[in-house]
């Protein structure tokens, strides 16, 4: 499909730059077969059905930011995914600078060696010493924001606890699955209280989430592999859920690709272990998920060709006209819509 189908004008000042306060106090666009509707997030206890299911994804976002040097020359680096115990893939910023080889310095004493430069740009970075990695990028590192908000305000000490949701638990992410950032203990008692159930699983976000869709054919464009987890337990819970009538409704385009990666053709959810790069566009046959739960995405972004393949690109151009005009936030930190397509 042409790309430019799914573009939109987005005014600057509809990007959100911090969170909701409560996180709950959100606003909810709801769209299911025949309504759309101006809601609260609160409102998700009289919004979803007793037996339905919500899936979060239980990543943890590590502060995978760096900054350093390499003799003169100052380097950035994203990191994006892990590629063994002490090495990861990154983006490098500054990158004409830096050669296969070369020593980063990126103070606190972390220190990479550049290698293995890819067709991207990005390059794996291996980090000296015996510390787990974890500790290091603790001591050296900062929260990766989006680049939409970086670009607008400098990282600061909140965003360690802003960009990391209640349900954070598996180190790993260097992108946080924002949609479960508006959930709340509170909200939590008044879901399982509307007899509405929550399950996990784990799919580490990469940086590759925000990268813009530059082909002019979706055909065209090759998405990055994240690594995810089902295990057995989960998956046969929702399989029940399934054949008990209840709707399994994702929290988040992470954890509905890591679904739709795990179900086969005969709509059962396996167990999963591994990459998955699954790429989702209008015309995609949705097998696992009943619904999704999701900010308000990108224009032109993967993520809004996945919204677009559930509800229809008519649907969700008008829907997002609609949040523009209404006042909406926009992206991470921004409100979010409820996508039932059945209804």
């Amino acid at each position: 499909m042409d790309v430019a189908l799914f573009d939109f004008d987005l005014p600057p000042d509809r990007i959100a730059l911090r969170p909701a306060s409560p996180r709950d106090s959100a606003r909810l666009l709801l769209l299911d077969a025949d309504r759309t509707e101006d809601r609260a997030v609160t409102d998700l206890p009289a919004l979803l059905r007793a037996g339905d299911i919500l899936v979060f994804n239980d990543t943890r976002v590590i502060p995978a930011q760096l900054e350093g040097m390499r003799g003169a020359a100052k380097i950035g680096a994203t990191l994006h995914k892990r590629e063994g115990p002490r090495r990861w893939r990154a983006f490098i910023r500054n990158a004409k600078r830096l050669q296969e080889g070369d020593a980063i310095d990126f103070g606190h004493g972390v220190a990479a060696t550049a290698f293995d430069r890819a067709e991207d740009g990005s390059f794996a970075l291996d980090f000296h010493g015996d510390e787990p990695v974890e500790l290091l990028l603790e001591r050296a590192g900062t929260m990766p924001l989006p680049p939409y908000i970086a670009g607008k305000r400098a990282t600061d000490e909140r965003d360690r606890s802003d960009y990391q949701t209640m349900f954070a638990d598996q180190p790993g992410a260097v992108a946080a699955p924002t949609a479960a950032l508006h959930f709340t203990p509170t909200l939590m008692a008044a879901l399982e209280a509307a007899g509405i159930a929550h399950t996990t699983l784990t799919l580490h976000v990469g940086a590759g989430t925000f990268l813009p869709v530059k082909a002019q054919d979706t055909d065209d464009h090759k998405m990055h592999a994240e690594w995810g987890r089902i295990d057995a337990v989960t998956a046969d819970r929702l399989n029940a859920v399934r054949a008990g009538g209840g709707r399994i409704v994702a929290v988040g385009t992470t954890s509905l690709r890591l679904i739709e990666s795990a179900c086969g053709q005969d709509g059962v959810i396996r167990p999963f272990e591994g990459d998955t790069a699954i790429f989702i566009t209008p015309g995609y046959r949705f097998r696992g998920i009943d619904g999704l739960l999701t900010n308000f995405h990108l224009p032109k972004s993967t993520l809004f060709m996945l919204v677009s393949a559930l509800m229809g690109l008519e649907r969700m151009r008008a829907a997002y006209a609609h949040a523009i005009r209404e006042g909406y936030r926009f992206y991470s930190y921004g409100d979010a819509s409820l996508l039932l397509p059945e209804g």
